[in-house]
C-alpha cells in the first residue's frame, strides 16, 4: 500500500472530495486527520472513516484553529506525510455586484486558508512530504461571472508554483489539482444557489463527480510521481480543463 504508516491532513474533510480522498487514503494504509467546521456532521465523517482516522474543529480562515490543528496533529500522530489543502469556496459573481464581505470570503477562504494551513503544518511535516493544492480548472479559464473566484483559485497555483522551489530542501513536493465543476453540498450551500440545469452547460451535459477526481490524488503522494519541482494539473472533463503533468516554470 502506497500510504502505509504514513500521516495525512486533508482541510474540509466533510467535503464530498474531502471525504472521498479520506477513504482513498486509508485504504492505501494512511491515518488520516480532517478537519472542517461544521460539528453536526463529525460522528458521521468518522464513522464513514473508520478507527484510522481523526476529526477535527478548524476553520482554515482562523490561525487559532489551525495553531490548535497544528499541535493536535503533533501530540496523535507525531508529524505529517501529505497535506491535502482541499478546503476553498466559489461564488459566481459579476464585477459590479462583488463588495467588500464577498471579497473577503472568498479570498480568506480560497488564499489566505491555503498559505497559514502550509505554515501551521510547517513543524510537523516531514522532509520528503507531499502537498496538494485543490484549485479549479477556472484557475487559467476565463468563464463569464467568475473572476473573483478564478483569481483566488489562480494566486494558488501560483503558490504551489513558488512553494516548489521554497522547499527544495526538504524535498517537499507540490502538487496542484484543478478539477472542473464537481457536484458537492455547497453547491447547495450559496446565498444564491446555481441556476437549475447548471450542467448543462459543460461539454457532456454534466456537473462532474468525485470518482472522477479522487483516484488520483493517492498517487500524487508518491515519491516517484514527480520531483519537488513539479506540479500536476487535472480536469474532469465537466468543465474543461487539460490533463498533464508541467514543470512550475512552464505552467501558463
Amino acid at each position: 500500500m502506497r500510504l502505509e504508516n504514513k500521516s495525512a491532513l486533508i482541510t474540509s474533510g466533510r467535503s464530498v472530495i474531502g471525504l472521498a480522498t479520506g477513504k482513498r487514503f486509508i485504504g492505501e494504509g494512511a491515518r488520516v486527520v480532517v478537519t472542517g467546521r461544521d460539528e453536526a456532521v463529525f460522528d458521521r465523517v468518522k464513522a464513514e472513516l473508520g478507527e484510522n482516522s481523526l476529526v477535527l474543529k478548524g476553520d482554515v480562515r482562523s490561525l487559532k484553529d489551525m495553531r490548535t490543528i497544528s499541535a493536535q496533529v503533533k501530540e496523535k500522530f507525531d508529524g505529517l506525510d501529505v497535506v491535502f489543502a482541499n478546503a476553498g469556496w466559489a461564488f459566481p459573481s459579476a464585477v459590479n455586484d462583488i463588495d467588500e464581505a464577498l471579497y473577503a470570503e472568498i479570498m480568506d477562504v480560497n488564499v489566505k486558508g491555503v498559505v497559514f494551513t502550509l505554515q501551521y503544518m510547517l513543524p510537523v511535516l516531514r522532509d520528503g512530504a507531499s502537498v496538494i493544492l485543490n484549485t479549479s480548472f477556472v484557475d487559467q479559464t476565463g468563464k463569464h461571472g467568475i473572476s473573483l473566484t478564478a483569481a483566488a483559485k489562480a494566486a494558488v497555483r501560483s503558490l504551489a508554483r513558488s512553494w516548489s522551489y521554497e522547499f527544495l530542501d526538504r524535498k517537499t513536493r507540490f502538487n496542484v489539482i484543478a478539477p472542473g465543476a464537481i457536484e458537492t453540498p455547497l453547491k447547495g450551500s450559496y446565498p444564491i444557489d446555481r441556476p437549475a440545469g447548471h450542467g448543462k452547460n459543460f461539454p457532456n451535459k454534466t456537473l462532474g463527480r468525485t470518482l472522477y477526481v479522487t483516484p488520483a490524488i493517492p498517487g500524487m503522494t508518491a515519491h516517484h510521481f514527480a520531483f519537488p519541482q513539479r506540479t500536476l494539473r487535472l480536469g474532469t472533463g465537466s468543465g474543461g480543463g487539460s490533463h498533464q503533468n508541467v514543470k512550475p516554470s512552464t505552467v501558463v
